[in-house]
């Protein structure tokens, strides 16, 4: 199989997805001997657009897994902007230390369904976007030296004469995770937003140029839009200004402090 470059897209919107998918990315350019490109689906202006993929081209698509599914509100734009045309492929799915649930399967379905056939997949643990607490120090070298392994397993696959289809159950695929309370009972803060210290703003645009999806006012920095809880915001804030008082909230975050802060393992795919 000759190759002429690989090409990254992830949306990553407090870089966790971004950092994990530039190694692999490069450990497969690496191993291939191949010219890389990366593009960033962040932002809403880069999602605007339609990307397609050659045949002589290997796509690294990364996303995150919010709720064990794929993003919700990026799953139609997935679906309308990338497109392969018998273009190979490696999806990464990258969790916050509970579980990638069904979101590796939903990726690999959706890019095979838009044209591309899948070299290997990985559902890979990080740093939980809600706490430090969750997945700390993740990815570490030994999941960076997994990560490797499996990169140079998917180079040698691609080094073979013809793609054999990735073991992988293609039934339907199962619902979305429902965060719980400390308690145990259900979440409920779909309708929560990211509230600002005024104490501590300066005003100086960083919310809103991190928003995935332009929901902050660049001139008030507050939420008027859709708010998908990837606490980009948050993150991204250099005075920390930025920060969650919905009780469900708080609440689920507690719950996953106290039963997630076990090593969860990587699934990987070849």
């Amino acid at each position: 199989m000759e190759l002429k470059r690989i090409c990254l897209l992830y949306f990553s919107p407090t870089g966790g997805t971004e950092r994990i998918a530039r190694f692999a990315a490069g450990a497969l350019a690496e191993r291939l001997g191949l010219e890389q490109t990366v593009i960033d689906f962040t932002t809403p202006e880069k999602r605007r657009r339609e990307y397609r993929f050659g045949p002589d081209e290997l796509l690294v698509m990364a996303s995150p897994v919010y709720a064990g599914r794929l993003p919700n509100k990026l799953m139609p734009e997935y679906q309308a902007r990338i497109f392969g045309s018998d273009t190979t492929a490696v999806p990464l799915c990258v969790f916050g230390n509970r579980s990638p649930d069904e979101a590796l399967r939903e990726l690999v379905l959706l890019l095979e369904h838009n044209g591309f056939r899948i070299a290997g997949a990985a559902a890979l643990a990080g740093r939980h976007a809600f706490s430090d607490k969750v997945g700390a120090g993740r990815p570490d070298e030994e999941d960076l030296a997994q990560i490797a392994a499996f990169c140079a397993k998917v180079a040698e696959k691609l080094s073979g004469p013809q793609l054999p289809l990735l073991e992988l159950d293609r039934g339907e695929i199962g619902p979305y995770y429902i965060p719980q309370k400390l308690d145990g009972t259900p979440a409920k803060f779909l309708k929560a937003k990211p509230l600002t210290d005024p104490g501590k703003c300066d005003r100086c645009g960083a919310c809103a140029r991190a928003c995935p999806m332009g929901s902050i006012d660049p001139k008030t920095m507050e939420t008027t839009g859709l708010c998908i809880k990837c606490q980009a915001c948050v993150r991204r804030c250099p005075n920390g200004a930025k920060h969650f008082e919905d009780p469900d909230f708080l609440s689920h975050v507690a719950m996953l402090e106290q039963h997630y802060t076990r090593r969860a393992e990587n699934i990987l795919l070849v």
